[in-house]
């Protein structure tokens, strides 16, 4: 699931010395969507790259995300709520083998904390199925990585839950959430990223997907929306000049704050001059691959 920084290529094994390449700086749903809610919160993460103590709700949607993806990989009779929440505890032990930190959230001495954790994730596993059949579906690709060039050069990067293809060729994006924002915000967020991967879709393609589905799974509602090529074209456009904002804005070293309620969230305030905090001296702009979404990221 994790985006990786670099490509990785090995020669023969008498010469075994591993060559980096550096990607091409990109816009992610994620961070795009960073820049137009509050551009110094674009730079703590893309060009400072302050740290974020992730909460245990993001834990668990990036852990419903991956079992998700693992339920569609096994065989459509074996996708039933038994066996996903018997992907749970293997799921969980390969994403905190990658990320030993995350364990840390969870109180060793209250054994309970952590089982109290799986239980609520199970109840998501438990909504998304009272959504939809599993069985029934069979997706093109779960957590599909996507990459296109626009023709003004701007590089979009970001992964898809899933993405459904009928027999008819018709495209459906589906998107997982699990957070606990408030509604009218996280929705407008969760569409800014779904027409994002539609742009993208449409451009790799040439097909304006037939639905966006977003599948609330907290409080067990789904949101479907039908783009036109108008609206992507326009949008398009939109994704264009945020790239070109962030790219005046890395010259300049002026990434303003913008307060709203989504402040109330944000791990940064010690270093946002609204809540009294001064930022890091700024380091230049050093063409960072702002293009990287992490699991939590995916998972919101």
């Amino acid at each position: 699931m994790p985006d990786a920084d670099t490509v990785t290529t090995d020669p023969p094994a008498a010469t075994a010395v591993a060559t980096e390449v550096r990607r091409r700086p990109a816009l992610s749903p994620s961070r795009a969507s960073d820049f137009k809610q509050c551009p110094l919160l674009y730079r703590f993460r893309a060009v400072d790259r302050l740290p974020e103590v992730p909460t245990k709700a993001q834990l668990r949607g990036t852990l419903v995300h991956s079992v998700l993806e693992r339920l569609f990989a096994l065989p459509a009779a074996e996708r039933v709520p038994a066996q996903a929440k018997e992907l749970l505890g293997p799921a969980w032990t390969d994403l905190s083998a990658d990320r030993p930190e995350w364990t840390e959230l969870f109180d060793g001495e209250k054994p309970d904390d952590h089982a109290d954790w799986l239980r609520s994730a199970e109840k998501l596993l438990d909504a998304y199925f009272d959504l939809e059949d599993p069985r029934r579906l069979e997706p093109e690709a779960c957590e599909l990585h996507v990459e296109i060039e626009l023709g003004s050069g701007v590089l979009l990067r970001g992964y898809i839950d899933r993405l459904d293809v009928a027999p008819t060729g018709e495209i459906r994006v589906v998107d997982y959430k699990t957070g606990a924002a408030p509604r009218e915000i996280g929705e407008a967020k969760a569409m800014f990223q779904m027409k994002f991967y539609a742009v993208v879709l449409w451009r790799l393609r040439g097909i304006v997907p037939r639905q966006l589905k977003l599948m609330y799974l907290t409080d067990g509602q789904s949101l479907a929306y039908t783009p036109d090529e108008a609206e992507l074209l326009r949008f398009e456009r939109t994704l264009e000049a945020i790239w070109q904002a962030i790219l005046k804005a890395g010259k300049t070293g002026d990434f303003r704050a913008n307060k709203s309620k989504l402040c109330n969230w944000c791990d940064h305030q010690a270093h946002c001059p609204e809540y009294g905090g001064t930022p890091p001296d700024y380091p230049g702009w050093p063409e960072p691959d702002a293009g990287d979404e992490t699991p939590l990221d995916r998972a919101d």
